[in-house]
């Protein structure tokens, strides 16, 4: 049976999209204290199906698809700009296409904007009615309000007048930056986005025999399940080790692995790649926030994850993007024998213009990335790293970076790197990496 906490995040998916809801509502609605009705609210809104926007409140709002996640919704928009809302707040659920910037003359501004876009314009009165006429909400810089005819209309029509303090070039730098941001989250695989749901899994319960065990490995072929409880919360894992020898009649919960490890369905794949790598795990069991089992995740899904990803087209850059992009080959003479050369731009300093540490770690670890795959197609992860900075190195100066493998088997490798600025050693470090296969 579901609990209150459920209970109340069941009722709060359920309602319409674009209703306003509160603490006190849900916990009149739902018979809770307002403590509870609270922390399921805030959970709703982690798991992105509300949105509490200043001076607004907390409204219902449409969960996001992966493929879609680049999008924002008007009510992101209003917590982006800090603004206020000034009619339309029923739309405030709406994602918005593209922006428009009205610094033209109207005839043409109108040409530019159509339904599902935010028209970014001053006080001007025409232009605001005439956008929502088309379809697009509108985003009033400079602080300025609006004509009471305007908002009605928006509140009719359900789109959001929105009114920031900020100037026109701020805000679509803003809202520029943030659309950037949500291309490099689409980028991020995880878990949830791959994971065999519940409805596939095939589990145990602690209350089940050795001999369901055997049913289930002749139906699927698979050695390992998870074993949950009556309330379908993760207990332990059973595999065909804690089988060998047993009796048909033994309890599961006798034999199975206890306090098994997991893995949430927000956590990034590259993440669950790194943990099922280091403890030797073949599958993790995926739980919810209530250790509720929500499905399972198996090396190889996450493997064919990371190869897959690996061949999509870049649309936004990290950090770490923009400065391994920054990393020439400059010398190959043989194999396991490479020099690169990295120029320091100023991103990638610290507060007294010199290269940060952060980015000198990443440098070194592409570098040795880069040589370990000339020996071994395939993903590494790093296990064990020591770096040894010894000079500050300036903005614009130029970086010779010279790996070396120390030792490299089946599973492993041991790097050395050593990184020069004008023939001075500024920096060194030892690495030793976990290899993975791509098959």
């Amino acid at each position: 049976m579901a609990t209150k906490h459920e209970q109340i995040l069941q009722y709060i998916d359920g309602l319409p999209i674009g209703e306003k809801i509160s603490v006190r509502q849900i916990a009149k609605a739902m018979t809770v204290s307002e403590g509870t009705a609270y922390r399921a609210i805030k959970e709703a809104e982690n798991k992105g199906y509300v949105s509490t926007i200043e001076r607004v409140g907390t409204i219902r709002i449409e969960r996001k698809k992966k493929e879609n996640i680049e999008k924002l919704t008007f009510a992101e928009v209003v917590n982006i700009v800090d603004g206020q809302v000034l009619g339309g707040r029923t739309g405030l659920h709406k994602t918005l296409n593209k922006f428009v910037i009205g610094a033209m003359k109207l005839e043409a501004m109108m040409r530019y904007t159509e339904a599902g876009n935010l028209l970014i314009v001053g006080n001007r009165t025409q232009a605001h009615e005439l956008a929502l006429k088309e379809g697009a909400a509108v985003l009033i810089t400079g602080g300025f309000d609006c004509e009471e005819h305007v908002k009605k209309l928006a509140d009719n029509l359900e789109l959001p007048v929105i009114s920031t303090s900020y100037d026109t070039f701020t805000v679509a730098t803003m809202i520029n930056r943030a659309i950037y941001d949500q291309l490099i989250k689409k980028e991020i695989i995880l878990v949830e986005d791959i994971l065999t749901s519940l409805d596939e899994t095939y589990y145990l319960k602690t209350s089940d025999k050795v001999s369901k065990w055997h049913e289930l490995n002749q139906k699927t072929t698979h050695s390992r399940y998870p074993v949950v409880d009556q309330n379908m919360k993760i207990q332990g894992m059973v595999t065909s080790k804690d089988i060998l020898g047993r009796d048909l009649d033994t309890s599961i919960d006798k034999i199975m692995t206890k306090n098994p490890m997991t893995v949430n369905g927000k956590t990034s794949v590259a993440s669950t790649a790194h943990t099922m790598v280091w403890e030797g795990i073949e599958v993790l069991p995926v739980t919810d926030d209530s250790n509720r089992l929500e499905g399972i995740i198996s090396r190889q899904d996450v493997l064919k994850a990371l190869q897959m990803n690996q061949r999509q087209p870049q649309v936004g850059e990290t950090i770490d993007d923009i400065i391994t992009n920054q990393m020439a080959l400059i010398q190959g003479k043989a194999k396991g024998e490479e020099v690169y050369s990295c120029e320091v731009t100023p991103q990638m300093t610290n507060h007294l213009g010199t290269i940060s540490y952060g980015v000198f770690t990443t440098i070194v670890s592409e570098a040795a990335n880069r040589i370990l795959r000339s020996y071994k197609k395939g993903d590494l992860v790093v296990e064990n790293m020591t770096i040894y900075f010894l000079k500050p190195v300036q903005m614009e100066s130029t970086l010779e970076i010279i790996p070396k493998v120390l030792e490299v088997g089946r599973k492993f490798g041991k790097v050395d790197v050593e990184v020069f600025n004008e023939s001075v050693l500024v920096g060194k470090a030892m690495m030793m990496c976990q290899l993975i296969d791509r098959n």
